[in-house]
């Protein structure tokens, strides 16, 4: 471009001296050393100003607005200190005698500098496009795509499938819910239809894949939307959002990935306020459980505010040393990470953690939640759950740790399995604690399933499926409020600066979700026809389970309230009996396997063991 960016400026400057001396019977020689004379100058000028406006560092295929608007202005700009060069040395004699040009041949040589200079550069992206847009009109590309929505995204998307050559696929349709833009094209392909004419348009076009690329849409439009694209049996995926496009030189092409369960979901991820979170920064804080499926999350989540030190407490030392290493590639070593490995059941190897740390703040997510598996060993979820809550909550106390979080579940709300029950106790611990603290904030996190943690439905169903089924659904009516992984965690955090001492705080988490529609969802989004091509079996309740989840007691909901963000509710304490719960915790040692379930009776009284 440098060469050729030479041949052009100088090219401009001999023809428009050419065109001024044409009628003045000057000699071509004499033309010509007008020219020579200037040549040095003229380039270093010109060409300087290009390398400065970073013109050569451009890939031109890319060309748009601002990369002519610099050519135009560099131009100029140029022409202006040529013609000052001129004047002031050339018409004083200084160089060779030969004076300047007449005006009009400087606005001739920016007219035909800026000509050919933005040409070369836009026939070049012209001719890529043109070439790329043959390619798709004679079927190269090995599939049909149906583009969802007529925006930026879908522009941006179209543009780079173009530089791309539609190697990826060829476009062949827009639907967009704006009426103004029916039967519109986007460079060159057909607004065809609304999101509602999808399965026509799919039939009428031959489509093999389409694309999601609106941004801003409320959760049950999207939903909707995605529901019609399923219908189909096309393969779906989705454009990125702005927040997922991270890195400069990273195609949003790149970003494009398959529709997930998360997507079909109405409701809408909560958005907390950062400021609440800032307790953490530049604090040392412990998570116990921190390698687990959460407590991991709860670590990125917490390491976003800058503290001095995060402490990963975990029994299993493989997924905490995995974690570390992540968060220190992510953060550099700020915050410092930091592992122990020990059980909350070990009073001895907690005390030891709190005297080497001092934490400010502990996040309690140790614990055991598979709700089957805990009928089946009810004493190791009286032990782990709620001795392990006491003794960390005890350490914490003793310690003066600011602030102390307790993650809770659902299943605690009336419990009828033996994981509801020992939360719900660990719920009392919390709440007991915050009553003899003088300084220490307890409080609980009360959330429904994580979709995408340990034990959730999602990895279970995603491997029947690739095995071809059956997919098994424990009953058709059966309903669970779902989050994500993100979310459980950030709330988790925003508690813990919300909290005053005592509240267990609940997540407004919208409408439960039945189960055999996420299964079907789930068969859909793989490609397949639920009952069809992939069966759902139904096999019963498993013990301990119930048909639906509730998030609040009854006697709470009374004294239920907003917090400062409308999508978090906080209870207010209940009243305990404080030396009961004492007695009981302390008799956990003696207690033999088949009194568990009368001792979390005696706890919690409205636990109904099935």
């Amino acid at each position: 471009m440098i060469l050729v960016d030479f041949l052009f400026v100088n090219g401009a400057y001999l023809a428009s001296i050419y065109l001024h001396y044409l009628d003045y019977s000057v000699m071509p020689g004499d033309i010509l050393d007008k020219m020579l004379v200037r040549m040095p100058y003229v380039t270093l000028v010109y060409i300087g100003i290009f390398m400065v406006a970073k013109l050569y560092k451009n890939l031109w295929r890319y060309m748009g607005f601002l990369e002519v608007t610099k050519t135009v202005i560099g131009a100029g700009i140029g022409t202006i200190i040529c013609f000052l060069i001129d004047y002031v040395c050339m018409k004083s004699g200084f160089l060779f005698g030969i004076g300047c040009l007449p005006l009009i041949a400087y606005i001739d040589s920016y007219l035909f500098i800026t000509f050919l200079c933005v040409g070369i550069r836009t026939a070049y992206k012209s001719f890529r496009a043109m070439r790329s847009n043959l390619q798709r009109r004679s079927g190269t590309a090995n599939k049909n795509i149906m583009i969802i929505g007529a925006g930026n995204m879908g522009n941006t998307i179209l543009y780079e499938m173009s530089l791309s050559g539609y190697k990826f696929g060829s476009p062949v349709c827009i639907v967009d819910d704006d009426p103004a833009k029916q039967k519109l094209r986007i460079r060159n392909i057909p607004v065809a239809g609304k999101p509602e004419d999808i399965p026509k348009l799919v039939s009428q076009y031959d489509v093999n894949e389409i694309i999601f690329c609106i941004t801003l849409i409320s959760p049950e439009r999207k939903r909707e939307i995605l529901d019609i694209a399923m219908s189909t049996g096309c393969s779906l995926k989705m454009a990125p959002n702005v927040e997922d496009f991270g890195g400069y030189n990273k195609s949003f092409t790149d970003k494009i990935r398959k529709v997930d369960v998360l997507d079909l979901l109405s409701r809408p991820e909560i958005k907390l306020n950062p400021d609440v979170c800032k307790y953490v920064t530049g604090e040392t804080v412990l998570v116990t459980g921190g390698g687990g499926s959460i407590g991991s999350e709860l670590c990125r989540q917490i390491a976003r505010y800058n503290p001095a030190k995060i402490v990963i407490f975990d029994i299993y030392e493989n997924n905490a040393f995995t974690l570390k290493n992540s968060l220190d590639r992510q953060y550099c070593g700020a915050p410092q990470i930091e592992i122990r490995i020990g059980s909350v059941r070990d009073m001895k190897r907690l005390r030891e953690i709190f005297d080497e740390f001092n934490p400010s703040s502990v996040f309690h997510a140790a614990a055991h939640k598979h709700v089957p598996l805990m009928e089946d060993s009810p004493y190791e979820a009286v032990k782990n759950n709620i001795l392990g809550t006491y003794n960390t909550a005890f350490c914490a106390n003793e310690y003066g740790v600011k602030n102390f979080v307790l993650l809770s579940t659902d299943k605690a709300v009336n419990p009828t399995n033996v994981m509801g029950a020992t939360k719900r106790v660990c719920e009392i611990v919390v709440q007991h604690f915050s009553k003899i603290s003088k300084g220490t904030k307890f409080a609980a996190v009360r959330f429904g399933n994580v979709l995408g943690s340990n034990g959730s439905v999602i990895p279970i169903f995603k491997e029947q499926i690739e095995n071809g089924g059956p997919v098994t659904v424990t009953h058709p009516d059966i309903t669970r409020y779902f989050m994500t992984i993100p979310e459980a965690s950030q709330l988790v955090v925003q508690a813990g600066g919300l909290a005053k001492g005592g509240e267990i705080f609940v997540l407004d988490m919208g409408e439960p979700v039945k189960i055999v529609t996420l299964a079907e969802n789930l068969i859909k989004l793989s490609g397949f026809e639920p009952y069809k091509d992939v069966d759902i079996q139904f096999t019963g309740l498993r013990p301990g389970e119930k048909l639906y989840e509730e998030l609040s007691l009854e006697e709470e909901l009374d004294q239920r309230r907003k917090t400062g963000n409308d999508k978090i509710f906080v209870t207010k304490p209940l009243e305990i009996d404080d030396e009961m719960i004492e007695n009981e915790i302390k008799a956990i040692g003696d207690l033999k396997p088949e009194e568990v379930r009368i001792f979390l009776k005696r706890l919690v009284p409205n636990y109904k063991p099935q």
